[in-house]
């Protein structure tokens, strides 16, 4: 971990509480702005590397509470796309330095805050097995460069009009394993150990925290405005990275 200073501590409590805010249900593709956050004041990498295991642990939870409600014929779909699109991640991590994985990353959250704000993608014709397979990819590389793939898979099973319980559960069994898959790489590329571990224990209160807030928020916060103000704040990160980097 790099020295601890105020504002860096504050960056990483309000990314682990937006973390927490999306695994209540509330706005859940708000997650993908966590990373892109914490990008502002440590390497993206270990940002990835700092979260990993507070998602694993929180994907344990959901686990508890949805499975059996998922769609099996979906997630043989996605997750050996899901699989390629984490070796692509992995090699291009491999690749680029840190200032090559910040316009990585800048460039990924422009483009998904620029499709929220404006619906650039029309998701009704993404219906297909192909479509599947492509979005599942990308959902595997975005989930492991930034932990941000909750929206192409949002575009793959939405079109499907599953029942809300089963759509849950299919994207939590399908990111509780792609969480688990993205371990061995993490740890190849020397991100992971012990400390880290420790930070991230550390930090599952304020994780709970964020779970409890976002049930609250549920109830006097309009979640079209709390999408569209994360969504305008990811253009801003995205745009900052991008210039971070060059």
């Amino acid at each position: 971990m790099p020295d601890i200073n105020i504002l860096t501590l504050l960056v990483i409590a309000v990314a682990v509480l937006l973390t927490g805010i999306s695994k209540s249900g509330f706005a859940g593709a708000i997650g993908g702005i966590t990373v892109p956050l914490m990008s502002l004041v440590i390497s993206p990498l270990l940002a990835a590397a700092l979260l990993l295991p507070m998602l694993i642990i929180a994907d344990v939870l959901s686990l508890r509470q949805w499975w059996g409600e998922h769609n099996v014929k979906h997630l043989m779909l996605l997750l050996p796309a899901a699989l390629l699109g984490i070796v692509v991640g992995y090699v291009s991590f491999g690749w680029l330095d840190e200032a090559g994985l910040r316009l990585l990353l800048g460039v990924i959250t422009l483009l998904f805050a620029l499709n929220m704000l404006l619906k650039l993608v029309n998701q009704s014709h993404l219906t297909s097995p192909w479509a599947g397979r492509v979005l599942g990819a990308l959902s595997g590389f975005t989930s492991f460069v930034a932990h941000a793939g909750g929206p192409p898979l949002n575009m793959y099973l939405l079109p499907q009009r599953l029942a809300k319980p089963q759509y849950l559960a299919t994207a939590v069994v399908f990111f509780a394993v792609v969480n688990l898959l993205k371990l061995p790489p993490y740890l190849l590329l020397g991100q992971l150990n012990l400390a880290l571990f420790g930070y991230a224990l550390l930090s599952l209160p304020l994780l709970w925290l964020g779970v409890k807030l976002g049930v609250v928020l549920q109830h006097h916060i309009s979640e079209n405005i709390f999408y569209h103000l994360i969504s305008i704040s990811m253009l801003l990160l995205g745009l900052r990275l991008i210039y971070q980097a060059l």
